[in-house]
C-alpha cells in the first residue's frame, strides 16, 4: 500500500486494518463497573432479607406466646368459676396458685417476644420507608425519622404508622400507586388496634375486680368474682386478636417486601431485538462487560470511492466532522463523575 492509501498493485484505495479489541477502562463510551452483589444496597434500594426473616420468625413466636397466654387465662378463669360455683370452702388454692403462676410466666414470655419483635419491626419498617423514598421521592407525608418515632410517640402512634404504611405501599406498588393492594394492611391495622382496645378494657376490669376483692374481704365477693371472670374472658379475647394480628403482620412483611423486590427488579428496561445481551436500549451504557474486556462497536465499512478522490479519514460519521467544527459535547459529564 502506498503512502496515500492506494494499493500499489491495483490502484484501489484500501481501508486500514482495524485495531485489535482489548479491554478498556471504565469511562466515556464504556460500560460502568459491575454492580454490587444481589441483595446489597444498590442505588439506595436495600433488598437484604436478614431483618425480614428475623421479623417473621419473631412474629411466629409472638403468635405462639399469645396462644399460650390464652390458655393461661382460660385456666385462671376456670379456677375463678370453681370458686363462684362452690364457694370459698370448696376453693382449691393449689389450682389457683398454679393458674396464676402459669399466667404470670406466659405474660413475661409474651412481653419479651413483643419487645424483641418491636425492635426488629422498627428496623425493617424504616428500611421499607427508605426504599419507598427511592421509588417515589417527595411523595411521603412523613420523613424517614418518623418510621421510628411514630411507633413510640403516645397518641399519634394510633394513626401515624398507618399513614406512613399507606405511603410506602403506594410508592412500592409495581402496578402504580392507585393499584396498591392495601386490604391486608388495613385488616392487620384494624385487628391490632382492636386487640389493644379490648386488652385495655380487660386490664381495667381485672384491676377493679381485684380492688373489690381486697376491700370486701368480710362480705360476699360474688360480684367481684363475676367481674374477675368477665375480665379474664375479655383478656382472652384480646390475646386471640393479638395472635391474629401477629399472623396478619407476618403476611404484611412478606407482601410489602415482595412488592419492593418486584418494583426494584422491574425497573430495568427490556432488551430490544437484535441488541447484544447485557445492553439496555436508550441508555449510554449497558450492563457489566464480560471479563475478557469490551470495546466500542466498529464503524461501518466505507463506501468505495473513485480513483483520484480525496482520502477519507478511517473513522467518523460518516467521514468525520469538518476541521473547523467544534468537538462534540459529552452529554453525560466528564469521566466517572458524570455517571
Amino acid at each position: 500500500m502506498g503512502p496515500d492509501g492506494r494499493c500499489a498493485a491495483c490502484g484501489a484505495y484500501q481501508q486500514p486494518a482495524a485495531a485489535p479489541v482489548t479491554a478498556a477502562p471504565a469511562g466515556y463510551g464504556y460500560p460502568p463497573p459491575p454492580p454490587a452483589p444481589m441483595g446489597l444496597p444498590v442505588g439506595g434500594i436495600d433488598l437484604r432479607r436478614g431483618v425480614r426473616v428475623a421479623v417473621m420468625v419473631l412474629l411466629g413466636v409472638c403468635v405462639l406466646a399469645a396462644l399460650l397466654h390464652v390458655a393461661a387465662t382460660g385456666q385462671q378463669r376456670s379456677a375463678v368459676e370453681d370458686v363462684i360455683n362452690g364457694g370459698f370452702m370448696a376453693m382449691d388454692r393449689e389450682k389457683i396458685n398454679d393458674a396464676d403462676d402459669f399466667a404470670q410466666s406466659m405474660t413475661i414470655l409474651q412481653m419479651l417476644s413483643m419487645l424483641a419483635t418491636g425492635v426488629l419491626w422498627v428496623i425493617w419498617f424504616r428500611r421499607m420507608r427508605l426504599n419507598a423514598e427511592v421509588f417515589a421521592p417527595g411523595t411521603h407525608r412523613f420523613s424517614s425519622g418518623w418510621a421510628v418515632g411514630a411507633w413510640i410517640t403516645p397518641v399519634v402512634n394510633l394513626w401515624f404508622p398507618k399513614q406512613m404504611a399507606n405511603d410506602i405501599y403506594r410508592a412500592s406498588s409495581p402496578a402504580g400507586p392507585q393499584s396498591a393492594p392495601k386490604g391486608l394492611l388495613n385488616a392487620w391495622w384494624t385487628v391490632w388496634l382492636a386487640s389493644m382496645v379490648i386488652g385495655g378494657i380487660g386490664t381495667s376490669l381485672y384491676q377493679s375486680a381485684n380492688s373489690k376483692i381486697r376491700t370486701n374481704l368480710g362480705s360476699d365477693p360474688g360480684d367481684a368474682l363475676d367481674m374477675l371472670s368477665t375480665s379474664l374472658a375479655v383478656s382472652g379475647l384480646s390475646e386471640l386478636l393479638s395472635a391474629a394480628a401477629a399472623v396478619l403482620a407476618l403476611l404484611v412483611v412478606r407482601q410489602l417486601s415482595g412488592m419492593q423486590e418486584q418494583r426494584a427488579m422491574g425497573g430495568m428496561p427490556p432488551m430490544a431485538p437484535g441488541m447484544a445481551p447485557g445492553m439496555a436500549p436508550g441508555m449510554p451504557y449497558g450492563a457489566p462487560a464480560p471479563a475478557q474486556g469490551w470495546a466500542p462497536a466498529m464503524p461501518p465499512a466505507m463506501p468505495p470511492m473513485q480513483p483520484g478522490g480525496p482520502v477519507p479519514p478511517p473513522y467518523g460519521a460518516p467521514y468525520g466532522p469538518p476541521p473547523s467544527a467544534p468537538p462534540p459535547q459529552n452529554p453525560f459529564g466528564s469521566g466517572p463523575a458524570g455517571y
